[in-house]
């Protein structure tokens, strides 16, 4: 007897659950095309932000997305939560290069080179444009996705180091700003050949990388400590 009324207890309990917890439950998932459009819109803005700058117009990356105004607006109502998400999405997809190299590359130094390489396809040095004015350096979401790109990164420069293939004057914070600058586009200039000299003046900053080192180094070796001291005097 007592166990029916505990089970029916236990049933009136869950059928009373808290209309929190009900309404959760109803939350749609967002269905397959949406899902399809949101990347579709990232994609393009990715592409354009780079071609021409973080402030093209909002309707232009509507267009290349192929999708309407309100579809865009509604999942980006303003253009700082769409630079947030290419940001986050540059970010992400380069740690994934990054681990790929890895765990793919059996030579420390040819992973930190098809990293190098694939970062600057990723057009990673697009961020640096992106990253100005009111836009939010410390979300969490992009603080997440920055520590995990660090690491990464950093785990390719210890092995290329440990290998010996890599000069000892050189630090992760170093193949960071080269990879920017190396990579960084020229929005709206004239320079529509631009891209076909990245991969080759990569290479030539690859080959000097390279131990045993053929010169020495002015400054000391960027760290990423050295960077995030940089970036908070600036702020």
């Amino acid at each position: 007897m007592n166990s029916t009324a505990g089970t029916a207890s236990v049933g009136t309990s869950v059928g009373n659950a808290p209309s929190g917890t009900a309404a959760a439950r109803r939350v749609p998932r967002p269905r397959a095309d949406a899902l399809r459009n949101r990347e579709r819109i990232v994609t393009a803005a990715r592409e354009m932000f780079v071609e021409f700058g973080p402030q093209v117009p909002l309707d232009e990356i509507a267009r290349r997305a192929g999708v309407g105004n309100a579809t865009l607006y509604r999942n980006f109502p303003e253009r700082s939560d769409l630079v947030h998400e290419v940001v986050l999405s540059v970010m992400s997809r380069t740690t994934d290069r990054a681990d790929e190299a890895t765990a793919e590359e059996a030579d420390a130094f040819e992973a930190l080179r098809r990293f190098t390489h694939a970062a600057a396809d990723e057009r990673i040095g697009a961020l640096c444009p992106m990253l100005d004015g009111t836009f939010d350096k410390d979300h969490p979401e992009l603080l997440a996705e920055r520590a995990r790109l660090e690491e990464a990164v950093q785990g390719l420069v210890d092995r290329a180091h440990a290998s010996g293939r890599l000069r000892a004057d050189v630090a992760v914070g170093d193949l960071l700003v080269a990879l920017s600058q190396l990579t960084r586009p020229l929005p709206g200039s004239a320079c529509l050949d631009f891209d076909q000299f990245v991969h080759r003046h990569l290479q030539l900053f690859l080959d000097g990388l390279q131990a045993p080192a053929r010169s020495v180094l002015p400054g000391s070796a960027a760290t990423l400590e050295s960077l995030r001291r940089r970036d908070e005097g600036e702020a």
